[in-house]
């Protein structure tokens, strides 16, 4: 592996959105969009507490990707006994078909993160606008977590999408029930429509490292930034089918980034990698979340990977 290679990047960050702000949540943001000469991001804001578990989806727009101003709430929680009464957070999104698409993570009520700690689930909301309003589909949740001994009993979370070979990737993390956070895994669901339904990869887990999932269409394949977490965190992976990944680089990588998508979610030949995106800053527990623009020099060279 070589450091100096293509894949190897360093990332430089600019707060956003008033950067720190006592009281308020602002984590998790999604991949960035253009649509009429304004970029739009989607995230996860609450004035709960640090975590995205009781947040709502918010977003924010700019017409530089430097300044960003807040718009307000997107997707909300659903109401009573509904499964994602306690919060919806980490949106990813999608535009197929001519509508947009926000894929969200959510919890019911009671929500404890105690033994046994409550299950998370994948939804769906559109929206002919990326204004909104947004529409949750009445078959949510799309992706449940898996038996009691599968490798995402515990966590289906996270989601991160790309088209590819006329279909809709849904990249997301999971994890088993009883492990820790540092055995997050990466798992793959594939489904011919954008409204599901998302049938898991038999070759799930087909990352074994990772806790947020970013990735997007680079040159011929795929390739993932990997959290620092796990036996290959802290990487840049790559997959020429989107399923069988190869560390390429190590990184120090942003948390939670969500990089501008200069594919639109089309089924590109060739995808060009990206540069910017938002991500977000933790420093500790007790702090309060925030958002940043990140910098970085993930073009892809016009070869064919290997």
């Amino acid at each position: 592996m070589n450091k100096r290679n293509e894949f190897f990047t360093e990332f430089e960050y600019i707060p956003i959105l008033g950067g720190y702000q006592e009281g308020i949540t602002r984590r998790d943001p999604s991949p960035v969009i253009k649509v009429d000469n304004l970029y739009y991001c989607w995230y996860s804001r609450s004035t709960h507490n640090s975590s995205g578990y009781y947040a709502e989806i918010w977003y924010a727009v700019s017409s530089d990707g430097f300044k960003w101003k807040e718009m307000g709430k997107a997707v909300g929680k659903g109401s009573n006994s509904n499964w994602d009464e306690n919060g919806v957070f980490t949106p990813s999104v999608l535009i197929a078909e001519d509508r947009y698409y926000i894929f969200y993570t959510a919890v019911p009520k009671p929500f404890t993160q105690e033994h046994p700690p409550t299950q998370t689930a994948i939804g769906i909301a559109t929206a002919e606008s990326p204004h909104g309003p947004w529409t949750k589909f009445v078959n949510n949740p799309v992706l449940n977590t898996g038996k009691p001994d599968e490798w995402d009993s515990c966590r289906v979370d996270d989601s991160c999408l790309i088209v590819r070979n006329g279909k809709y990737w849904l990249y997301y993390k999971g994890r088993q029930m009883g492990l820790s956070p540092a055995e997050t895994k990466m798992g793959l669901a594939i489904s011919e429509f954008p409204q599901g339904p998302y049938r898991k990869h038999p070759q799930n887990p087909i990352l074994k490292s990772g806790h947020e999932v970013c990735v997007w269409p680079h040159g011929e394949g795929v390739a993932a930034i990997i959290a620092p977490t796990g036996p290959e965190g802290s990487t840049i992976q790559y997959s020429p089918d989107g399923i069988n990944f190869s560390v390429k680089a190590k990184i120090k990588p942003p948390s939670a980034p969500g990089p501008y998508r200069t594919d639109e979610y089309k089924d590109v030949e060739y995808g060009k990698g990206i540069t910017w995106g938002i991500c977000q800053n933790i420093h500790e527990k007790t702090h309060w979340p925030f958002l940043m623009r990140f910098d970085c020099h993930l073009k892809a060279e016009k070869q064919r990977y290997c």
